[in-house]
């Protein structure tokens, strides 16, 4: 039995690995998963893969381009989640303010430096019309931290899945002034280059019986139930974001990859746009 550590987020989209885990469908390929949930998110997630304190990680394309543009030794093997990430903005529950336009001068809370909370605030900026570079932080590490932090009147906005903070703005912690999607698809698989050197067999193991979960998740009997249950969420609310999710089996597509860099470049978030080879496996 070989291990294989990987890494994700304690949220929704990764139903399909715990499913498949439970159900003993990698064992069945000789592969032990060993699943850790990283509340801090994507940053984090980026610093284990460089730090070699996990395999694979289930983790944000943009997060990821731009921890490997700036030297992270990792590959994405495939995307995961295909389609956007909803990123809902919120502020205290009890702010006077209204609409996004409201948070122009205010500062963002933040996991950490290259989060995806950190770098949708600049996207959003961006749409926005905003100066990007006068954008300030707030680290709160994870999103009991934002709840504290704008809870104590921090006065920043934050921000995150949509659906994973509805229940905090339902029972009046947060509000929400609006939503900033994602530009391309929202999560990968990456794994480090360590990992691809030595175990890359084990690879197509993993991703066949990912790929069976997720081309079949939706059609699983009640899992809008089971999903609701286990992620505390109001059952409406998991029928919306089961209806906007669809999941991937296939490679980041170039075009896409070019278009990440593209718009990380232009926000001075990355130094070069770099060529394929330096991010996607084969």
């Amino acid at each position: 039995m070989k291990t294989v550590k990987i890494v994700g987020v304690p949220e929704h989209f990764n139903l399909p690995w715990h499913l498949a885990i439970e159900d003993g469908a990698f064992e069945d390929r000789g592969i032990r998963l060993d699943w850790t949930d990283v509340p801090e998110g994507t940053g984090k997630m980026a610093q284990m893969l460089q730090d070699g304190e996990t395999d694979l990680a289930i983790i944000l394309t943009e997060g990821i381009v731009k921890s490997i543009s700036q030297g992270n030794p990792s590959k994405i093997v495939q995307v995961f989640v295909a389609s956007p990430l909803l990123w809902g903005i919120h502020i205290a529950a009890n702010s006077t303010r209204n609409s996004i336009e409201d948070l122009k001068e205010d500062k963002v809370a933040i996991s950490r430096m290259g989060s995806g909370s950190h770098l949708m605030a600049y996207i959003n900026a961006q749409n926005q019309g905003w100066d990007t570079g006068s954008l300030q932080f707030e680290i709160i590490n994870n999103l009991d931290g934002a709840v504290e932090s704008l809870t104590s009147g921090s006065n920043a906005y934050f921000m995150w899945e949509h659906f994973t903070t509805k229940p905090l703005v339902d029972n009046g912690t947060f509000k929400r002034v609006g939503d900033c999607p994602t530009p391309w698809p929202c999560f990968v698989i990456a794994a480090s280059n360590k990992f691809l050197e030595t175990k890359s067999g084990l690879v197509p193991h993993i991703l066949e019986v990912i790929n069976t979960y997720t081309s079949e998740f939706k059609q699983i009997p009640s899992i809008d139930r089971t999903l609701a249950n286990r992620y505390e969420q109001q059952l409406e609310d998991i029928q919306e974001w089961l209806s906007n999710t669809d999941w991937g089996q296939d490679q980041l597509q170039i075009e896409t990859l070019i278009a990440v860099q593209q718009r990380l470049f232009d926000l001075d978030l990355v130094e070069a746009i770099k060529p394929p080879e330096t991010f996607l496996w084969t």
